[in-house]
């Protein structure tokens, strides 16, 4: 493992601070999280944390988390983006390089490498050869993952599944476990996928309670959820 370990420390949160995320339930106790399997599963209910703790430990890491600019917001929380310095992360050995992952800013960065590639084609061939752009939403994923992965470093993961089918849900469950086998990629994830949770021998930790906790893939809700409805798909 390249990260070892990472803690949330409530008591150095800003006097008074009230708002997202610090009113999040999981967030309210100090907690530690070993990271003793090269895959790490966050899974809970929309809301419950996991995304956001996810991007507080990319930037933690020194993962740039490619984003276009936000544009004004009716009301702007100034520490939506800064939960990352109330955690601490533990390494094993030297910080590794990496990536972050997430549906809703992969697009920005598939215009960022076509914006690049108009002065440098030779940018395409890192990631297969072909803009991300002409490929369905789905395709341009795994050409991203299978050509970023195969290298040395630290990726984090959020909700991975949200434009892929199942079959290429099991394609993306098969490609993590590959890489996560050789040893040189450790990956961090959240996910809401049932597929993508059976990943063998990760570590998953629920967000779904007041504290972070493990928990078995079988005890998790989308599994039973997801179990009862294909023993009984018209109830």
């Amino acid at each position: 493992m390249h990260l070892n370990s990472m803690a949330i420390h409530p008591e150095k949160y800003p006097p008074g601070a009230a708002s997202y995320p610090f009113n999040l339930a999981v967030f309210r106790h100090p907690v530690t999280i070993a990271f003793d399997t090269p895959i790490t599963i966050f899974v809970g209910e929309n809301g419950s944390g996991k995304s956001t703790l996810l991007e507080a430990l990319a930037r933690k890491c020194g993962i740039h988390i490619w984003r276009e600019a936000e544009r004004r917001r009716f009301e702007n929380n100034p520490y939506e983006d800064k939960f990352d310095k109330y955690i601490s992360i533990g390494w094993n050995g030297d910080p590794v390089p990496g990536s972050f992952f997430g549906s809703s800013v992969f697009q920005d960065f598939a215009r960022f490498l076509d914006e690049w590639a108009a002065a440098s084609p030779a940018m395409l061939d890192y990631f297969g050869g072909q803009s991300l752009l002409t490929q369905s939403h789905g395709q341009s994923i795994m050409s991203y993952c299978r050509s970023r992965y195969r290298r040395k470093g630290l990726y984090f993961l959020d909700e991975p599944e949200t434009a892929l089918s199942p079959k290429t849900q099991l394609e993306m469950l098969s490609l993590l476990a590959e890489m996560a086998s050789d040893g040189h990629a450790q990956f961090v994830l959240a996910t809401h996928s049932p597929l993508l949770l059976a990943c063998p021998d990760a570590t998953i930790y629920s967000f779904d309670g007041s504290r972070i906790e493990p928990i078995r893939y079988e005890d998790t809700e989308h599994y039973r959820i997801f179990k009862e409805f294909l023993n009984k798909p018209s109830a």
